[in-house]
């Protein structure tokens, strides 16, 4: 993956160094959300402060070094960098086609490791909002989100990340095709997307709990709760980040609200 020509994060993240012991003292904090254990080897570690301080690059290129072992850093940065800071579509399109690829090999490699699976999912579903979810559920993409979704879950009932991407998966779905073909064909349900994000806030209260919950909520219900959605983005608004990840996440916040 050519990430030479890859945009700067336009944000102070001056804060999110993490320098030396740093890192490793902030890990369980930074990491609350996708449970990603401490990486021995000092390459990963350096490609992990590297995300958290926003050269989501260097992040990428540290991870595809590690060779198997970086695929979580590769396949979380380049994600987050085409979530919000990739401007050409057909590239945004390639940086998560590229993580599919990476992401079903580490299930293939690592069949126990709930971040392949949950990555998989991750950018399967980026993918699927590029191409319309009317088209990926046409080609079969809903079923195999579901599918690594469960599978992270029973691996790790805790990963917060994985709960509001499941959260979400239910109300696209919803949104789509509505409650009865959600429910008798995909396994949808509005209840069952209200728990998962909320039990992604009860975990981690992080900023994209909050954004994607409010997503969910106004994908479920329209107009009747905009202004349960709005406050949602406004709890994420108003967070103080820990890393530039989530200091993007409380900028898209702030500006939908605006």
């Amino acid at each position: 993956m050519d990430t030479g020509k890859w945009a700067e994060i336009d944000l102070d993240t001056t804060d999110f160094a993490y320098t030396g012991g740093a890192l490793k003292k902030a890990w369980k904090e930074l990491h609350a959300g996708d449970l990603e254990p401490w990486p021995d080897e000092s390459m990963l570690q350096d490609g992990w402060r590297a995300f958290h301080a926003g050269d989501f690059a260097a992040a990428v290129d540290a991870g595809l070094a590690a060779g198997g072992d970086g695929h979580v850093l590769a396949n979380k940065a380049s994600g987050i960098y085409a979530d919000y800071l990739e401007e050409d579509d057909d590239a945004r399109q390639a940086i998560y086609q590229a993580g599919i690829v990476r992401a079903e090999a580490a299930t293939q490699a690592e069949p126990d490791n709930p971040n392949a699976h949950y990555f998989r999912a991750y950018h399967l579903g980026r993918y699927s909002q590029c191409i319309s979810i009317a088209k990926a559920l046409s080609q079969g993409l809903g079923g195999k989100i579901r599918t690594s979704l469960d599978r992270a879950l029973e691996l790790a009932p805790d990963h917060a990340e994985a709960h509001t991407a499941m959260g979400l998966y239910h109300a696209e779905i919803i949104a789509k095709v509505g409650k009865l073909m959600g429910s008798m064909t995909y396994g949808a349900s509005a209840d069952k997307a209200i728990e998962h994000f909320e039990e992604a806030i009860r975990l981690t209260d992080a900023p994209i709990a909050w954004i994607e919950y409010g997503n969910g909520l106004y994908l479920l219900h329209g107009d009747k709760k905009v202004d349960e959605s709005n406050d949602a983005y406004a709890k994420a608004a108003a967070m103080k980040p820990i890393d530039a990840m989530q200091a993007l996440d409380v900028r898209f916040a702030s500006d939908s609200l605006t």
